[in-house]
């Protein structure tokens, strides 16, 4: 019966007409697995399949649009585009100036990737990139922080020596050290952070989330969202999943 009333809200949700013909969603384009934009031109990645399936459950139509990671929040609130879907975990920080809809990927691991496995984090800048929850997090333990706007960025500083290491999502520095041929590698020193990944909404923009919400909702009762985050090219057979937990309610 449960599942029966949630395919009766998510259609009812789709048959609704939106306020405005297209939705905008806003990525940066520069953080593979989530997001990067490809020999084509286009927005690619594990959130350009998300997204896209997102939409069309929500009987919605939508463009991408790309921004810098450190003005993302701002230009959303500007209205230069209608939602956030780009790899932004979800704080309780943040939530006082947006609201997330459910996650649609569960709490994942953050790391250091150093070019020598015994480098000793407090001896030198930690790179971060701007925003982020690593970058708080550098900071809070006392290391010396070096903000970059790119996560690009962040890994050459480890490479020109600007940085000792680098801190950010572990999906994301796991191909950075397979493509960097040993010179450099991830350390043992994986660290849990936030609640969460999610799409970021204006505090006004409730029947909007809503949409959306019903529709991740949607994914993580038929198995389809877990099936898209163990894709080899995004997040692979070891990576996080709802399981029976984003089932609850379906």
């Amino acid at each position: 019966m449960k599942k029966l009333l949630l395919a009766t809200a998510l259609a009812g949700l789709a048959g609704t007409a939106f306020a405005q013909d297209v939705v905008r969603l806003g990525t940066e384009g520069a953080y593979p697995p989530y997001n990067f934009i490809n020999d084509a031109g286009e927005v690619a990645g594990f959130e350009r399949e998300l997204g896209d399936e997102l939409c069309k459950r929500a009987g919605l139509t939508c463009e991408w649009v790309t921004n810098a990671w450190d003005s993302i929040i701002p230009n959303l609130q500007s209205g230069n585009y209608d939602l956030i879907i780009a790899g932004m975990s979800i704080t309780d920080e943040r939530e006082e100036v947006v609201d997330f809809a459910q996650g649609y990927l569960p709490p994942t691991v953050s790391s250091y990737l150093a070019a020598s496995p015994d480098v000793d984090l407090m001896s030198g800048p930690v790179a971060a990139q701007t925003g982020t929850i690593q970058a708080a997090y550098v900071a809070e333990q006392g290391m010396t922080l070096v903000e970059y706007a790119t996560p690009e960025e962040t890994v050459a500083a480890v490479k020109n020596g600007e940085a000792v290491a680098v801190f950010a999502d572990k999906d994301y520095l796991v191909p950075m050290a397979a493509e960097s041929g040993g010179a450099l590698v991830l350390l043992d020193k994986d660290t849990p952070l936030g609640h969460g990944v999610g799409l970021a909404f204006r505090d006004s923009d409730d029947a909007l989330r809503e949409k959306f919400d019903a529709a991740i909702k949607s994914m993580k009762c038929d198995g389809t969202l877990d099936a898209m985050i163990v894709k080899p090219e995004y997040f692979g057979p070891e990576a996080v999943v709802w399981g029976d937990a984003g089932k609850e309610g379906c």
